[in-house]
């Protein structure tokens, strides 16, 4: 079965890709950050390329979350029902067992041509031929209560499964993006009735060293949420993947699996040896995340890179940094000034990756936004996950200590639409996580791809990418054996001191130099970190392993 007038040989073995959240265009908010960022931009290449692939993920009713402000202008969680006309309806419903109870899922099918990506497989449990419970389980992305977590997973994985066997999609390999969709493994089970024919069909990426992002659940509960579906005790004792009492998914997915990778070169090193002590797992490797061009890169900027025109670079960032202080002004009353060296700092909100970096030295940092020969303005954006308060503490946090500035504000609503517009209108893509924490990244590439230099640690895919002074600004980092508040001391410093000794001086100084680099960063982010060349390694590297 084929979704192109014809597939590319190259990439005829089928595939079903598996992922939780899918960044595809601005009207479809099935995504949370950066794994729904790297999903869209993978499923957008495979349609380029035209790869035999196909995504199967959920219809979040609530979406993520809309990101709105109260009245002290303090961040706010809405959830409002989102409705879609664009999606195909191939009258396909299946059955999934889920904490005793059979439940209906339908599945709506994005086509390739709508939006110039892979076609999709949209799951659904809002149906009224389900119990009220059952109809919640695809509310909201990430639900926070831990059945329902549980029994998203079974939907997406042994429901995704059905739903492309009553297609009739023939699948040579099933790729679990992050573990979330782990009870495909299961679903295979049930149909080769052995581990070996299980682990040639299945492949895993795993995209973070965070705890959060390696889930586990109580052992006992998920036998009875049917999260195995049908397969034997002692078959599942074979994985040895209980910790604890905790069935661990990552480990699983390891020895299930006849390939993973991590999501960039330090990733994969970070990976390997995190699961180093553990028996029976699959060979480790790594393809570096990257982002779609054709998607992210301003076309106007782009033909001026490709025409070698340097001026014209610099008018149209001008350009774009109105368009989107233009923004800035209607949500916040800021006026910002398109001289001034923009820096910004956008993505999921989370501790980690430490937003609030720049502010650690309060005298420091309005010392640099009130300078009156050399100043900064500093944007920032992102949605924390809507239950964690810390992040969402910090978020409220830089709103007040800058509510009066008129060179720093902080930005909702950060979609796809919003991003675009920060990549753009940036001068400064400021990335400061701490080191080893962040597996990728990937903002940064779309920024590089716009004119827009970058200012980060070696953690991530910039490890792949940063030369200091030469395509970008590379700060160093602390030891991370060291604990947090001295990393972050550290770091801050790092920070300030390349910020008041190279990316200022040479902005407001040294023009030239500053159009130089931005060639640079362009030349080295386009033909590696563009998603063309990661879709086409995954395939050589995990699919066709």
């Amino acid at each position: 079965m084929s979704d192109y007038s014809s597939i590319n040989q190259e990439y005829n073995t089928s595939v079903a890709y598996f992922s939780m959240e899918y960044a595809i265009h601005q009207p479809l908010k099935v995504y949370s950050g950066g794994l729904g960022f790297l999903s869209g931009s993978h499923m957008r290449s495979a349609y380029d390329l035209k790869q035999n692939l196909v995504g199967v993920g959920m219809l979040w009713k609530y979406g993520y979350y809309d990101q709105g402000r109260n009245e002290d202008l303090t961040m706010r969680v809405d959830y409002t029902t989102k409705y879609y006309s664009f999606f195909e309806d191939p009258d396909i419903k299946v059955q999934v067992t889920v904490f005793g109870k059979d439940i209906w899922v339908k599945a709506y099918r994005l086509k390739p041509e709508t939006f110039g990506s892979a076609p999709i497989y949209f799951l659904t449990t809002d149906l009224p031929e389900n119990d009220y419970l059952s109809r919640t389980i695809t509310n909201y992305l990430y639900d926070p209560n831990e059945e329902t977590r549980i029994a998203q997973s079974i939907v997406l994985g042994i429901g995704g499964g059905r739903v492309l066997d009553a297609v009739n999609r023939h699948i040579d390999i099933y790729h679990i993006n992050e573990a979330h969709a782990l009870p495909i493994g299961f679903h295979l089970y049930d149909k080769y009735k052995n581990w070996n024919d299980v682990k040639s069909h299945l492949v895993f990426t795993t995209h973070t060293p965070e705890k959060a992002g390696n889930e586990s659940h109580n052992f006992d509960l998920l036998k009875r949420a049917s999260f195995f579906g049908s397969v034997p005790e002692h078959e599942i004792n074979v994985l040895d993947s209980v910790i604890n009492g905790q069935f661990e998914y990552s480990l699983a997915a390891l020895r299930m699996a006849k390939k993973a990778n991590g999501v960039s070169e330090l990733h994969g090193i970070v990976a390997r040896d995190m699961w180093k002590d553990f028996a029976n797992i699959c060979p480790i490797d790594h393809i570096t995340n990257s982002q779609h061009v054709g998607y992210w890169a301003d076309k106007a900027l782009l033909q001026a890179y490709h025409e070698h025109n340097d001026h014209w670079i610099a008018m149209r960032k001008k350009e774009l940094k109105k368009q989107l202080f233009e923004v800035i002004a209607d949500q916040t009353g800021d006026i910002l000034d398109p001289d001034v060296l923009t820096i910004v700092w956008c993505r999921r909100f989370a501790g980690y990756k430490r937003p609030d970096l720049i502010m650690r030295d309060y005298n420091r940092f309005i010392n640099l936004i009130t300078n009156n020969d050399q100043p900064i303005q500093v944007i920032w954006a992102g949605k924390p996950y809507p239950k964690d308060q810390g992040a969402i503490d910090i978020f409220n946090k830089i709103l007040q200590t800058t509510l009066t500035s008129s060179r720093a504000v902080i930005l909702v609503g950060y979609e796809l639409g919003l991003s675009a517009l920060l990549k753009r209108g940036a001068d400064i893509w400021l990335n400061n996580p701490r080191y080893t924490r962040e597996a990728s990244g990937t903002s940064g590439m779309t920024a590089a791809m716009n004119a827009t230099l970058n200012l980060s640690n070696l953690d991530g895919w910039v490890k792949e990418f940063g030369k200091n002074m030469d395509n970008s600004f590379i700060m160093q980092h602390a030891d991370s054996s060291q604990g947090m508040e001295e990393q972050d001391n550290q770091d801050a410093r790092f920070l300030y001191e390349i910020m008041e000794q190279q990316v200022i001086p040479t902005y407001y100084t040294d023009q030239k130099k500053w159009s130089q680099m931005i060639r640079r960063s362009m030349d080295d982010i386009f033909p590696f970190f563009n998603s063309d060349r990661m879709a086409d390694e995954y395939y050589k590297k995990l699919y066709n392993a």
